[in-house]
Formats: structure tokens, sequence, C-alpha cells
């Protein structure tokens, strides 16, 4: 599947073992399908505000025959009511008044119903139910960390980050045909720590002398090729653009050569989990910081403006790159993952990467990873967008995220959207269609005027 971001097509994310989430398919409508509208049409409401959704038949149409059954969860976790819609009349009510900050999630299945062609469902086969997803946020401004950031985070970084800048960049430049007559394309390596390398393609307008950049990271997955159409779209309205891969691989390969990468590379996640020394993230965040690095010391980069950009886990990595690189100025942030890695010891979904939570050796070391405790080192202007059915990147996590960050800042709530790769492009419009303006401001250099965030 893809998806249109800030006027070009990207590859929507790819999660190994996170392909099949339940109720969250968009799908044709049918008469099975319920109408649920929320009582506050942006799905955010005050603490003890009766929160909650006006559930009707579809005109015309009956009940099938059998309960539509309901859950409904704090924060996608603790269930707080569940039981069947009473629809005799067509009409039902689910509500909730909560006294703290915190997401809902709910979730309501039909009786199995034989469907027709044209019908919706997220499964195949036979007689099945129909499962619809909503969402909604209590106070979303007012949510916290669930755990501290550890004491020596600052520390651990500032370490780090000197063991890479005493490894030369030997940045390796190697000219391509973009495909386009006004964009100049390259592939791009550089050195890393330990002997690695960071990999990448770097796209800029013809015959423009400075220019304002953008950093694009990459979304989660097995690793996969960069496709040059995710930067020269970019390139031609008037930015510098580098994306870089987040694993240690060529950019530009034949699928077969990713095929054929070892099994432990594409279960990368579990590399090095229980060490933050040896964390797969560590090296991937490093590699962030060298790529934003490098932009900021190139000629042609105008040296005032400096964006990243990502969906998911490139979401996750530029809230981290933003903490920690001062020349970074502008932040913009699809359903970030990563926020929140502890989440499922503290009464919240936990999200991708998914760290295992029985190792308190892992549990230790997701907090140097985790973007929530990135985010009060950030002082970019940021653009934040959250799913409020999100069960990849939990929207709890990104609210705590977003709330951290102290620099200007603009949240972008999508009440009834699932991840990025599961969504429609109505239900990601508020991201879409606001980066897009970001991006046409900011590269024509006016002011960026940021729509206020009046959230309770």
């Amino acid at each position: 599947m893809n998806s249109k971001i800030n006027g070009f097509v990207a590859p929507t994310l790819l999660l190994a073992g996170l392909l099949f989430l339940p109720g969250i398919t968009p799908l044709r409508q049918s008469s099975t399908r319920l109408i649920v509208t929320p009582f506050s049409q942006g799905g955010i409401y005050r603490l003890n505000e009766k929160a909650g959704w006006n559930i009707s038949l579809p005109d015309g149409s009956t009940p099938a025959s059998g309960e539509y059954k309901f859950t409904l969860k704090k924060n996608n976790f603790e269930i707080i009511k569940s039981g069947t819609l009473d629809l005799a009349n067509g009409k039902a009510t689910i509500e909730a008044e909560l006294p703290e900050p915190a997401t809902l999630y709910l979730q309501i299945t039909s009786p199995p119903i034989k469907e027709t062609e044209g019908s919706s469902t997220f499964t195949t086969g036979g007689n099945r139910p129909v499962t619809q997803v909503f969402g909604a946020a209590i106070a979303p401004r007012a949510l916290k960390p669930v755990v501290g950031r550890p004491p020596d985070f600052d520390a651990f970084w500032k370490t780090k980050i000197s063991e890479l800048v005493a490894v030369p960049e030997n940045a390796v430049i190697t000219p391509g045909d973009s495909g386009r007559p006004d964009v100049d394309f390259a592939i791009i390596k550089m050195d890393h720590v330990n002997g690695g390398h960071v990999y990448g393609q770097i796209a800029k307008p013809k015959g423009k002398a400075k220019m304002p950049a953008i950093l694009m990271l990459q979304w989660a997955s097995p690793p996969y090729p960069l496709q040059k159409s995710w930067i020269t779209g970019y390139a031609a309205q008037g930015f510098l653009v580098l994306d870089i891969e987040p694993h240690d691989v060529l950019p530009d390969q034949p699928q077969a050569y990713y095929n054929a990468l070892p099994a432990t590379l594409k279960n990368y996640t579990a590399i090095g989990q229980d060490d933050r020394d040896k964390s797969y993230f560590l090296k991937m965040y490093l590699a962030d910081y060298r790529a934003a690095d490098y932009l900021a010391h190139r000629p042609d980069w105008d040296g005032k403006t400096l964006i990243v950009l990502g969906t998911s886990m490139g979401g996750q990595q530029s809230l981290c790159v933003a903490g920690l690189h001062p020349k970074i100025t502008h932040v913009i942030v699809n359903e970030p993952s990563g926020c929140d890695l502890n989440a499922g010891l503290h009464g919240r979904q936990q999200g991708y990467p998914n760290f295992p939570l029985n190792n308190p050796k892992t549990v230790q070391a997701a907090q140097y990873f985790d973007a929530i405790n990135f985010a009060p080192r950030i002082r970019a202007t940021s653009l934040v967008a959250m799913g409020f059915v999100d069960t990849v990147a939990p929207p709890a996590g990104i609210w705590t995220a977003f709330n951290l960050i102290r620099g200007r800042k603009e949240a972008a709530p999508m009440f009834d959207s699932p991840h990025n790769n599961t969504a429609t492009p109505a239900q990601q419009h508020p991201f879409t269609g606001r980066s897009a303006e970001w991006l046409d401001t900011i590269v024509k250099g006016k002011r960026l005027e940021l729509k206020p965030n009046r959230f309770p």
C-alpha cells in the first residue's frame, strides 16, 4: 500500500509481525457497519467531561441477528467498559468520564454476518463479524511520562556522540541519474562507529547555491532499497535532501540483495535489546546524527533551516536526533513509534519496537532509546501527528513526547486514523495537508505561523 505524504507518493510502513491489526483496514461502507459519531468532533475531551460516541444503524437497515459486542479500554490497555449494544431502536450510546488524562480505544464487533460483494470486513471467507474501532483523548496535554529519564541519560549520549565524532565521515558521493532534468542526485556512503557505514541518497535542485535542508529518516522493516522519488520531489521544490538507510546496507540494490541478508538483521529489534551499549538503536540514532552533521557543514546548506522528517520509526528517529543535534530547526513527524517503550508495565499499550517487558535489563536499556526521553531536549519547531486508533505507535506516548518538547510546536491529532500503512488519505489528511503547508512556507522563506494547541 502507498500513501501520499507531503506532495509525493511514498510506500508506507511494512512491519514484520505487525501486519494483521484488528479492525483497522479501510474498507467500503456496507449496511452491516454501524454509524458511530463522537460526542466531540475532534474526539478530545476535558477531565471529567462525558466522552463517548453515538451509535446508529444505517438508514433503512435493521440490526444483524445476534449481539453487537464492545470493549472500551483506557490507553488501549485496561478495559473500563464492555458489554453488548441494544440496537432495538436503531440507536445506542457508549460513554465514559475519566478523572485522569488518558486515551480511549473503542472496539465494536458485529455478530457473524454472511457478506455479499461490496461489503466490508478485515477477514476473509465464510460468515464473519465486522469489527470497527474508534479513539478519543482525555486531557491529552496533561499526559506525562510513565517513568523518569535515567539520571545519566545526557552523559551517556554525550559520550556516544564523542565516540562518533572521533570517526571521520569520509563521505563518498557517487553521482547518479535523478530522472528529472532539474534535480541532481547521488548515492552517499559515510564511515560510522565500529567499522560500520551510513548509506543514503541525496538530491538537490540544479543551479541553486544555498538552500534549506531536509533529513529524511525511514520507517521500520527488514532492510529495503531507497527510492529516488522519495527525495527528488522535495529537491525540485528547492530543498537539499538526504535520505539514509536505518541499516548498514547498500541503498540501491535489487530486491534479491535485501532478501539474501541475514535473518538476524531482518529481526534487528532483538539485537542488543538488553544492553544500552549494544542496542541496534544506538547505532541507528548515531547514524542519524552523522547525517544531520553532514548536512550542517555542506557549503550548499543555507545555514538556517535543517528539517528532520519521518513516519513511524522514521518519526521515532526524528524526535531522537532532534533532541541530540543542535542544528536541527524543524521536526515534522507522523505517528512516531518508540514513545513509551515501557508503557505495558504502567497501564498503557506498548508499541513498536515492542521490546519484551519480562526482562529487567531490556526494560532498563529501553529508557535510553525512548523518544520521550529525548523530547525535553528538542527546541526545534515541531509538527507532531498522532492517530487515535493507532496500535503500532499508540497515541498516549506520542502525546506525552509532544508535551515535553520545549520548542514551538503544533499537534496534528487524527481522531479516526490507524497507523499510516493502514489509514486512508482522509484519515491522514490532518498531517499530510498540514505538513505540506509547513514545507511550502519554509522553502519560500516565509514565517511559519503555527495553529494554536487549544486542547485540554
